[in-house]
């Protein structure tokens, strides 16, 4: 069924048939409502009608949805054929053609080759499982990032309008964090719906406690790059360089399936992001005195539900963990009304947010910029409430870690979908140390008690501008190789930590370049 005629279908109909389904989701959605950690039936806090049937929010980009879907589809759907595909060639028996049999059946379902030399040496030594599973898991991964490449291309034509959004509300930076929680992998292009620009940043840590340093520098860098270079504005315009902290939570099991990193307690996660964020300005204001203009924003998401929650700063530009926007009341409230109407009530449940008494009370309410930019990212997530609807019930299916590999460095910005990879931001080990222990840990759940190894990509980008600048980036990725090597000795020399290495050049969508590690 082509997209024009599904489009009509789901405006028309309750849901969809099987057969415009994907395969890999016809299986994994929920004819039932979850059990929350209460033991209760728990209602959908954007639409009770789910998982029964979709609600239909007027603001809802219904060609964006399909879209995703469709390239969500299409990354993790490789991924996610590597164990079956495996388990068949370990079921086959050893004899004449094995292996031509085996890389047809791997062309077929993955779109590459396995390793010749490893399915060569099976009739000797047994089908080497854990090798074929990480070198899979990484030939999908470059595959993965060759094809979307070219849409990443097309997204910094598409950011060139979002650049120009962030600069008419007065901000010449968006600076993200957000925890490294492979549940948040697809912040950007699902749960914000925002394509890649050159006025954004985007980082992961732990916890979301990012390095409040390593921003103030990029901070400066930013501001010269103003004065000298009058990009995105002139030093005289009066812009403003945005940093954003996002934690998250569960609303279905919160206290076992929240941030690991806080011991799943949201509101842990929620001060800690808060406290980064205030560290990040009062570093600046005083270093640089309080003519040095910065905004902070604090956003929640509920890895449930991808539905956000945006903490709302006062005039001052302060924020409280007591006045905020809550995106699933607004779906909830604004699903009978039409667009119009729909798009002023998300401008009015920031003023009424703004005008908070009690512990939620500010100075007044964030100026006008703040609050258009606040109405995009609620509007756009209106969209991702109603994905999420559409594909998996309103509730997705793992609620907990299902990550498919650990991203160690400054990670592959071409592919941004929800549990993909976990992804620990550092520049040494000793520094981020924190964030893989957390992802050795998660990955022990998720891999080794099932007799799989542990894959992990080791990736940075250098600028070819520079000279030697490849080279020196190599060399940090060896260095970097060998120290994970050996802080994780026990599990390396025993076969269940498998590395790979590549570099990219600085411009998004460059090719990747493999690195063979030492």
């Amino acid at each position: 069924m082509d997209t024009r005629r599904k489009m009509r279908y789901l405006r028309q109909n309750a849901a969809p048939p099987a057969s415009m389904v994907p395969m890999a989701q016809r299986f994994s959605v929920s004819v039932q409502a979850p059990i929350s950690a209460s033991g209760t039936v728990a209602e959908h806090p954007a639409c009770s009608t789910l998982p029964q049937r979709s609600c239909r929010h007027p603001l809802t980009n219904l060609v964006e949805n399909d879209r995703l879907a469709r390239c969500e589809e299409s990354i993790k759907g490789r991924f996610d054929a590597i164990v079956p595909l495996l388990q068949e060639l370990a079921a086959r028996g050893l004899g004449r053609g094995y292996v031509e049999d085996a890389q047809r059946l791997s062309t077929e379902r993955l779109g590459f080759t396995l390793p010749e030399k490893l399915l060569g040496n099976a009739w000797v030594r047994g089908l080497d499982t854990r090798g074929l599973f990480a070198s899979a898991t990484f030939a999908a991964l470059e595959l993965g990032v060759e094809r979307f490449s070219q849409r990443m291309r097309d997204e910094m034509q598409a950011g060139e309008n979002v650049d120009a959004m962030l600069v008419e509300c007065g901000f010449h930076t968006l600076n993200v964090s957000a925890c490294a929680d492979g549940r948040l992998k697809g912040l950007f292009p699902y749960v914000l719906r925002l394509p890649a620009g050159r006025l954004l940043r985007r980082s992961a840590f732990a916890g979301t406690l990012f390095d409040v340093e390593k921003d103030v520098d990029d901070w400066q860098a930013t501001e010269l790059q103003r004065f000298r270079e009058g990009f995105p504005t002139t030093a005289d315009v009066p812009t403003r360089y945005l940093k954003v902290a996002v934690y998250h939570g569960s609303s279905l099991d919160p206290t076992h399936q929240g941030c690991a990193a806080h011991g799943s307690n949201e509101s842990k996660a929620l001060e800690a992001a808060l406290q980064r964020l205030q560290d990040f300005r009062g570093a600046i204001e005083n270093e640089f005195c309080c003519g040095a203009s910065t905004d902070i924003l604090l956003i929640g998401l509920d890895t449930d539900t991808d539905a956000i929650r945006i903490h709302v700063p006062d005039a001052k530009g302060n924020l409280s963990a007591y006045r905020y926007v809550d995106n699933a009341q607004v779906y909830q409230q604004t699903l009978g009304m039409d667009a119009d109407r729909a798009r002023l009530a998300v401008y009015e449940a920031i003023r009424v947010a703004a005008e908070s008494s009690g512990w939620g009370q500010g100075d007044g309410m964030p100026h006008d910029g703040m609050r258009r930019l606040i109405a995009t990212l609620l509007i756009n997530n209106l969209s991702q409430i109603e994905y999420v609807g559409e594909q998996v019930g309103g509730w997705y299916p793992d609620q907990g870690h299902g990550e498919r590999f650990i991203s160690v460095g400054d990670g592959f910005q071409e592919l941004q979908v929800r549990n993909l990879a976990y992804y620990a931001r550092l520049d040494t080990v000793e520094e981020g140390a924190a964030d893989l222990d957390v992802g050795i840990k998660i990955f022990k759940h998720l891999n080794i008690e099932r007799q799989l190894p542990i894959p992990m990509t080791i990736h940075y980008r250098y600028d070819s501008r520079v000279p030697g600048s490849r080279e020196r980036v190599v060399a940090k990725l060896q260095r970097v190789a060998a120290a994970i090597r050996q802080r994780y000795a026990q599990l390396d020399g025993d076969g269940w930590l498998y590395l790979h290495g590549s570099v990219q050049d600085m411009p998004l969508g460059s090719v990747l370049e493999e690195v063979v590690l030492a």
